[in-house]
């Protein structure tokens, strides 16, 4: 019998295993026939989402596998819209909105395969009683 799960990340990945022991767990539950219904970065989780960030070459780049993850298995990755703007993470859309009102070029660093959202898609999910919630801080 299969489950469906939805995943919270709020952890920042360069500060906390959270992002990694999701992926690790999203991809074991894959593995063994469960469904990823999304997942959902919140707080510091959001920093997963930054395209601008780097890390060393013999690091895991989370940012690229939880993409992939995501796109192999047509689950959405949404980023808390509020956190995202409140840290400086921004989508297109946000970055020209920023920069028209601040007259001044601003630049998205939203990863691609990463959307923003509001706290209502994390809150619809926790109200799916068929739905198990996860959170990895």
């Amino acid at each position: 019998m299969s489950a469906s799960f939805a995943l919270t990340l709020s952890g920042a990945p360069f500060s906390s295993l959270a992002p990694l022991s999701g992926l690790r767990f999203a991809s074991a539950a894959l593995a063994l026939g469960h469904k990823i219904e999304q997942v959902f970065l919140y707080q510091d989780g959001i920093y997963l989402a930054n395209a601008f960030a780097s890390q060393p070459e013999d690091e895991l780049n989370l940012t690229l596998a939880w993409q992939q993850l995501a796109q192999e298995h047509s689950f959405p990755l949404y980023v808390c819209v509020a956190g995202a703007i409140k840290r400086g993470l921004l989508s297109e859309s946000e970055a020209q909105r920023l920069s028209k009102q601040r007259q001044q070029k601003v630049s998205a660093n939203l990863a691609e395969g990463y959307e923003l959202a509001s706290l209502a898609e994390l809150a619809t999910m926790l109200n799916s009683s068929n739905i198990k919630h996860l959170h990895f801080s």
